[in-house]
């Protein structure tokens, strides 16, 4: 593990593993580490270079009072790409991750992204009162913004604990392997509630699709049929974005928002396929939304 200190004093732990394949940075979800992303290190790093990252307030990074903000966590990346010298990369995101990317995008531009995989990340998570009924839907909103205030409120109150393991459950569909369950609720224990709310408040009110038609680096969304993120939003997702692939899992293939746990295997042959193909390889992919 190495650490990078950013400009605002922040201590950065990240993770740079693999060989002299094009770079992977991969980014992970609100509550989680960069741990999630253990069976990916293991498979794609001997052929690639793979660099995994805890967020600020996550894992083994500073968790400081200040900066948790999209905006914040993406000059974050920004300056431990800097720091790595990464002028050009692969860029992977998973939930939250993927906000974090399109921000990167929105501000720095795509202009060092090789490539660009989004997984199971609704382009809006709160239906804000202006939003369509199909806006919502298209978006994703998984709730409402009185939904997201209580959310937070009982994360930060006596007994939030259980509140963020319920939270996590609510992100498997049936009976998850129990061992998968309990590795991600000891992943969220990482992140004090005095940056999990705030952060997850940021997080929740972005509306990034005005960013989608933006995005002109060859994407890749992958969604899941378990997932508590709906694969409608995934298919919209990639309509809006010019050119990209969707993948949907099947829920006897992965059934909650972690494919990447539950079935490694099949998500890493998806991810390496992508990143792996020649400029010009057109050759429809996964599922294709028309």
């Amino acid at each position: 593990m190495r650490e990078l200190i950013t400009t605002d004093g922040t201590r950065i732990a990240y993770r740079d593993t693999g060989g002299e394949g094009p770079p992977l940075v991969m980014l992970h979800g609100w509550g989680q580490t960069q741990v999630m992303f253990r069976h990916q290190v293991a498979d794609l790093s001997p052929g690639r270079r793979v660099v995994t990252v805890d967020l600020r307030g996550h894992g083994l990074s500073g968790k400081p009072r200040h900066g948790y903000r999209i905006a914040r966590l993406a000059r974050d990346v920004l300056e431990l790409v800097d720091h790595l010298r990464l002028e050009r990369f692969d860029a992977l995101g998973w939930s939250m991750g993927v906000s974090v990317w399109w921000s990167f995008i929105d501000q720095y531009g795509t202009g060092r992204i090789r490539r660009f995989v989004a997984v199971d990340q609704p382009a809006a998570v709160a239906a804000v009162p202006w939003m369509t009924p199909r806006e919502q839907q298209d978006s994703g909103a998984i709730f409402d913004v009185s939904e997201l205030l209580a959310l937070g409120a009982a994360l930060a109150a006596p007994g939030g604990e259980q509140v963020r393991a319920d939270f996590v459950r609510g992100m498997f569909s049936g009976d998850p392997d129990p061992e998968t369950l309990a590795f991600v609720a000891e992943q969220i224990t990482s992140t004090p509630a005095y940056a999990g709310v705030p952060l997850l408040f940021d997080h929740c009110a972005q509306d990034w699709r005005d960013v989608l038609p933006r995005i002109d680096v060859p994407t890749l969304v992958i969604g899941c049929e378990g997932s508590h993120v709906h694969p409608d939003s995934q298919r919209y997702i990639a309509e809006q974005i010019p050119g990209a692939r969707l993948h949907v899992f099947p829920s006897d293939v992965a059934n909650s928002h972690f494919p990447f746990l539950e079935n490694p295997a099949a998500f890493d042959a998806v991810v390496e396929k992508f990143l792996s193909a020649a400029p010009d390889d057109d050759e429809p992919y996964g599922v294709e939304f028309p």
